[in-house]
């Protein structure tokens, strides 16, 4: 066991500073650009071109992949995060930095699917499980930092500009110098939207709006917390918190629904993150201490959603279709986050900062009577027929390749040759 992991060290070191990056780059750009006025729907704006370019890179990152390799593929698309970071920094104009924002979402898909594949092609069907797991941990950790780093440095200047192309330029470090074998080829992603629908309506559904909703709080959060008056340190806990509380409570959720109809619980938890968005909305906390407990229990139930999405459709499919199933979800998933920020930044513009709990509560509580409504319509999974819940690193960090490393997955898949 120890042998292989090992021998992905150098790997994860590598994870971890893309993860920094990210982290520190997605929450500085909407806590600059609201210190420079620009307006909120410009800034939700922000969060829908890098879903564009993240869905975009899950779709074309396998076919440069595989003409350039793993290496010189994963050290290019690193170049070009500090690049478009450092870009930021020096071009502070609305429309710039969202098409600068498409391109980092390409980067990220890009990097990430020769991460996940090349930590699949060190796993065994002994260990994945553990790959899986510190890769889940490390992904967290990561994110975490990056959002954390804010709260230590000056929104104002360059600065945190530059710490993050240096963070991007760190992480081509470890898999430029390393002997590891180059992995097999990624796969041609392909999507069957009739057939993922027709395997679990909730899923299809749910995934949209989990979509929409973590898309506009995970981009408009921090203009949230700018609005209202908090310190940036407290932004950065806030953010940061709101995410944790999801993974810490993915796994006693996920037990839960192992036990009983997995669709209960969805509608548990969005109806609690619905509920918490409205008592949000119509108290409107100002201290930034009850905000951030307030934003870690809707977090806590959010960011919980996905993992028993997923669990749920694939109660539903074939043991060899999990990757298919999981990577249309993801991709249903992306396709929320381009809606959520800009319905977020529209009704924060119009109405008051808290009207952004009004878009997740929206999201929230259609997903939840929508699931009551399929209760009704559709006997539950037996409980011996379904496979037991897995935890899942979170979706601002997962591509296809993802679903290949998952352990319910047997680590195979097939890729198209290059045209």
């Amino acid at each position: 066991m120890l042998s292989p992991l090992g021998s992905i060290v150098a790997l994860l070191c590598g994870t971890a500073f893309l993860l920094t990056a990210s982290g520190l780059h997605g929450l500085l750009l909407p806590l600059r650009g609201q210190a420079e006025g620009f307006p909120t729907a410009a800034l939700g704006a922000l969060g829908t071109a890098w879903a564009i370019g993240f869905v975009a890179g899950c779709f074309l990152g396998p076919r440069l992949v595989r003409r350039a390799g793993h290496v010189r593929a994963f050290g290019a698309f690193a170049a070009l995060g500090a690049i478009v970071a450092l870009l930021s920094g020096m071009w502070i104009d609305s429309i710039g930095w969202v098409l600068l924002r498409v391109f980092t979402g390409f980067v990220m898909a890009g990097a990430f699917m020769v991460i996940e594949s090349w930590l699949n092609e060190k796993s065994t069907n002994e260990n994945r499980g553990t790959v899986f797991g510190i890769y889940m941990m490390v992904t967290y950790a990561a994110l975490t930092t990056g959002q954390m780093m804010v709260a230590f440095g000056d929104v104002s200047n360059t600065m945190l500009f530059m710490t993050t192309g240096i963070l991007f330029c760190l992480a081509l470090i470890p898999t430029a110098v390393s002997k590891a074998v180059t992995p097999q080829p990624l796969a041609e992603v392909s999507l069957d939207l009739k057939g993922l629908y027709a395997n679990s309506p909730v899923a299809f559904i749910g995934c949209v709006l989990i979509g929409m909703a973590n898309g506009a709080w995970g981009t408009l959060g921090a203009v949230y917390g700018g609005e209202i008056g908090i310190s940036t340190l407290q932004i950065a806990t806030m953010m940061s918190l709101a995410v944790l509380a999801g993974a810490a409570f993915q796994l006693p959720a996920g037990r839960i629904s192992d036990r009983i109809d997995r669709r209960f619980v969805i509608a548990a938890a969005a109806f609690g993150s619905g509920v918490i968005g409205l008592l949000i909305l119509l108290t409107a906390p100002r201290n930034g201490a009850f905000v951030i407990a307030m934003t870690a229990v809707y977090g806590a139930f959010a960011y919980t959603l996905y993992s028993i999405i997923v669990a749920h459709a694939n109660d539903h499919a074939a043991s060899q279709d999990f990757v298919k199933v999981s990577s249309g979800l993801l991709f249903l998933y992306g396709f929320g986050t381009m809606l959520g920020p800009l319905l977020g930044g529209v009704l924060m513009e119009w109405m008051r900062p808290e009207s952004l709990f009004l878009t997740t509560a929206l999201a929230h509580f259609a997903l939840g009577a929508y699931t009551l409504l399929r209760i009704t319509r559709r006997a539950p999974v037996p409980v011996e027929d379904r496979e037991a819940f897995k935890t899942l690193p979170s979706e601002r960090a997962a591509t296809p390749q993802a679903a290949v490393l998952d352990p319910r997955s047997d680590g195979e898949v097939e890729a198209e040759p290059v045209e």
